[in-house]
Formats: structure tokens, C-alpha cells, sequence
């Protein structure tokens, strides 16, 4: 969708990331690093000035006691950090659970650690995990389930007693709890996000990954990370050692004035995003047509099933083509036949959606007059 958008000059909020630049202390710390001695190998599992500030960045928010030496692997954003995660916890045959609708890449880091995944479909309109299904999932013995928390595509924000169920699930049948979390600070009013790893007696049996692309707009900076126990992470440091050796010690070095940013800026960053969804949602509302309301991350779905197509893709196509703005068809997040959803993300600035959005009122009216 992005090489859609760049074809037919739409405004892209299909691929999510921002339009602004990251906070100024980055920048200056980057530049710093760019004339210091930090561009050879670093310890492949990450710089230890990085790990530590991270450590006590992470133990900051969630409460846990980490060691930097113990409990964390750098890696090449959060994407290589999931692959890191499926196969240090799976072998080829193992069972994983998936929930539906997901990120892509989900079913895709199963299909290549040679594990299966098993759906299971969270319930419209707000995402709520049906239990019975749940329970039928661990039924099958998995040998993990995987959490996006806050959720891509959907924006949900996992409440505090779901996540309880899931531990208490996944203790019953011995499975590994695989969080994803880079929204973790991008959580509007009124929610929550918990840590997994941080509730009781979960440390053990969960490997969360992360990355610090979203909370410091650094998506080009491919930093994130593996957190894990001790005899967790001395197999995945093997896993990522083969994957990708290591990631980019100048950016490490860098990062580590995100990491030491006051509270002020994580409040700012909510604040920012809370406006950008104010802003958003209400130019969709202008189109007529219905959407999910997102509790976290920038995520929203948009129902295009009054506008006649036979299926997303041809709306997002339509979209792109026709109203100029870029999303991406529900269709590729969901294992049940959807086919009437449309994502559109929110990270950037004002002016921007404020286009995009008189771009969608107009193209939609047309179409629904047409």
C-alpha cells in the first residue's frame, strides 16, 4: 500500500509510521554519536551502557527488578525480537495461539519457526476475548500464545483481568506468554496498559518484545528488544546472534538520551496522541460510515461495506486511486473471511489528517451519491 501511495501521490497512512521527527535530545545525541567511537561490532546482544539504561527505563514503568546482563537482548526492532522470541520458545511442530484479528507478521513467524498457529478470533465491537474459544485453543497444547498489547491492527488495550485469564491458561497447560508491546505508551483515557511480565508469578514463563519506534518516532532506527528471564535469554541471545549478529551500536549509543527522558515526555507523547485520535475520529465520523474506537496504539478500522465493493482490497484500492489516501484492507489481519474493513493509522501530524480527512469525506460522498 505504501508503494501505492507513492505511485498515485496519496496521502499514506497505510504503513505506521510517523511524519514528525523524534524528540531534539535524540538528534543531538545521535549526532554526538556519529564522531564518537561507536561504529564497529558492539556485544552482539547489545551495548552495555544501552542494556542498562533500557533496564532502568523498563523497571522505571513496570515495577521489575531487571538485570541488564541477564534479562534483556538487543535487537533489530521489535520485528526481528518476535522472531527471536517464536524460535527461541518453539520447535517445528509446536502449536502457538494467535489472536485474530493480528499483525501479519504473527502467523508468518510461526509458519517459519515451523510451528502452527492456532486462531482464535476476539469478538467485535471491541475485541473481547471469548474465553470458551480461549480454553478450546489450550486445549491443543501450544507451546506458546502471543499478546499484542496495545493492539495492531485494532487499538485494543487488554485489561488487567483478561490478562489474568491468560496467565492463569497458560500456567494450567505450561505455555510460554509472548508479548508484544511498542504501544505500551500510547494508551488513551480511561485504560491501562499492564505489563505482563510484571504480574504475579508471570516473569517465568513470559518473553516480551519491544521497541523503542514508536515511543521516540524512530521507526527507521530498527532498535528494539527481547525481555525474558535469565535461562530464557541466554537461548535467545544464540537465536539472535544467527539472525542478525547485532544492531546498530551508533544508534544504541544514541538512544540511550530517549531512554533517560523525564515522565514528562511519556505524558506529552499520550497527550499528542489523544489529540491526533480527537482529530482523526472526528473526520471519519464526517464520513457517515462506521469505526473502531481505538483504546491504544493509532490504529482504526473502518467499516467501507456501504460502499459497494466486492471486497477491502478493491476499497483500498478505490482509496488510494480515487480519494487519495492509502489504508490497508482489514482482510490481511483477520483469519475469519472479513472483508469489510479498511485500517487507517493516525501518527501524524494535524495537518496532515486534517487533509486526509477532507480527502476521505469527499471521495466518500461522492461515492456514496454515485
Amino acid at each position: 500500500m505504501t508503494r501505492m501511495a507513492n505511485q498515485h501521490g496519496a496521502i499514506n497512512l497505510s504503513q505506521g509510521f510517523p511524519d514528525f521527527g523524534p524528540p531534539e535530545e535524540l538528534l543531538v545525541a545521535l549526532e554526538r554519536a556519529t564522531r564518537g567511537d561507536f561504529h564497529q561490532y558492539s556485544v552482539t546482544w547489545g551495548a552495555p551502557r544501552f542494556r542498562a539504561a533500557l533496564a532502568a527505563k523498563i523497571s522505571r514503568f513496570s515495577g521489575l527488578a531487571l538485570d541488564p546482563d541477564e534479562h534483556l537482548v538487543v535487537t533489530c526492532g521489535s520485528t526481528e525480537a518476535m522472531m527471536v522470541a517464536m524460535m527461541t520458545a518453539c520447535n517445528p511442530g509446536d502449536k502457538v495461539i494467535v489472536f485474530s484479528p493480528f499483525y501479519e507478521n504473527y502467523a508468518a513467524d510461526a509458519i517459519l519457526s515451523g510451528a502452527q498457529p492456532i486462531f482464535v478470533p476476539l469478538m467485535p465491537p471491541d475485541f473481547g476475548i471469548s474465553m470458551e474459544e480461549l480454553v478450546k485453543a489450550f486445549q491443543q497444547k501450544p507451546k506458546a500464545i502471543i499478546v499484542c498489547n496495545p493492539s495492531n491492527p485494532t487499538g485494543k488495550v487488554f485489561t488487567r483481568e483478561e490478562l489474568l485469564q491468560i496467565l492463569r491458561l497458560a500456567e494450567e497447560h505450561d505455555a510460554f506468554v509472548i508479548t508484544d508491546e511498542p504501544y505500551e505508551h500510547i494508551v488513551y483515557a480511561g485504560h491501562e496498559h499492564v505489563h505482563f511480565a510484571a504480574l504475579p508469578g508471570a516473569f517465568e514463563r513470559t518473553i516480551t518484545c519491544n521497541s523503542l519506534s514508536k515511543t521516540y518516532s524512530i521507526t527507521g532506527w530498527r532498535l528494539g528488544y527481547v525481555q525474558a528471564s535469565a535461562p530464557v535469554i541466554r537461548q535467545a541471545r544464540k537465536v539472535h546472534d544467527f539472525l542478525t549478529v547485532g544492531a546498530a551500536a551508533p544508534l544504541q549509543e544514541a538512544a540511550i538520551a530517549g531512554l533517560e527522558l523525564p515522565d514528562s515526555y511519556y505524558e506529552g507523547l499520550r497527550d499528542l496522541y489523544s489529540l491526533k485520535r480527537e482529530v482523526f475520529l472526528k473526520l471519519l465520523r464526517d464520513t457517515g460510515l462506521t469505526y473502531t474506537e481505538p483504546q491504544g496504539a493509532y490504529y482504526v478500522m473502518l467499516d467501507v461495506s456501504e460502499l459497494g465493493f466486492a471486497d477491502d482490497t478493491s476499497a483500498a484500492g478505490w482509496m488510494v486511486t480515487e480519494a487519495g489516501v492509502a489504508g490497508v484492507p482489514g482482510s490481511s489481519f483477520f483469519r475469519e473471511p472479513t472483508k469489510q474493513m479498511v485500517r487507517f493509522h493516525f501518527a501524524k501530524s494535524e495537518a496532515t489528517l486534517r487533509e486526509a480527512g477532507a480527502r476521505l469525506v469527499d471521495g466518500i460522498s461522492r461515492r456514496l451519491r454515485g
